[in-house]
C-alpha cells in the first residue's frame, strides 16, 4: 500500500491550518504546492522576477532534501507568472538549479497572483532517485 506523507522545511513557512499542504510524498513521488517567494510580510526578490524566483527554487531544494531528495529529482515544474515578457528572467532562475535533463516545464502567464508584488508562483513534481 503507498502512503501519503506531509513534508515540511524550517525554511519554508508551513500554511495556515486546513488550507493545503506545502509537499506531499506518495510512495517515491514528490508533489510541491506553488510555491511564492514570501516569507513573512516580506517579498523575497523584490520587483525582481528572477529574484523571486531564486528563492522559490531554494524553498523547493528546502523541500526536496527534506525527504532525501535533490533538484535533479525534480520531473515537471509549472510556473506562473504575471508578465510572460519577462520570462528570461525566471529561465535564468531555473538553469542555475538544474542540471543533466531539465525537468518538463509549463510556463503561463496570470493575471494576478496572491498578492500584487508576487510575480513568479512554482510548482513541482518529482520522483525521489531518478537523478544520475
Amino acid at each position: 500500500m503507498t502512503t501519503k506523507k506531509r513534508i515540511s522545511h524550517p525554511q519554508v513557512p508551513e500554511p495556515p491550518l486546513q488550507t493545503w499542504s506545502n509537499g506531499l510524498v506518495v510512495g517515491n513521488q514528490v508533489f510541491i504546492a506553488g510555491m511564492i517567494s514570501q516569507v513573512g510580510d516580506e517579498i523575497v526578490g523584490g520587483d525582481s522576477m528572477y529574484g523571486q524566483a531564486q528563492a522559490i527554487f531554494t524553498k523547493i531544494k528546502h523541500l526536496m532534501e527534506s525527504v532525501g531528495g535533490q533538484m535533479d529529482d525534480i520531473v515537471k515544474v509549472v510556473i506562473y507568472v504575471t508578465d510572460i515578457t519577462r520570462r528570461e528572467e525566471v529561465w535564468q532562475a531555473r538553469r542555475e538549479v538544474f542540471s543533466g535533463d531539465f525537468p518538463v516545464s509549463t510556463l503561463v502567464e496570470v493575471a494576478a497572483l496572491a498578492r500584487p508584488e508576487i510575480l513568479v508562483e512554482i510548482e513541482a513534481i518529482a520522483i525521489l532517485g531518478c537523478a544520475p
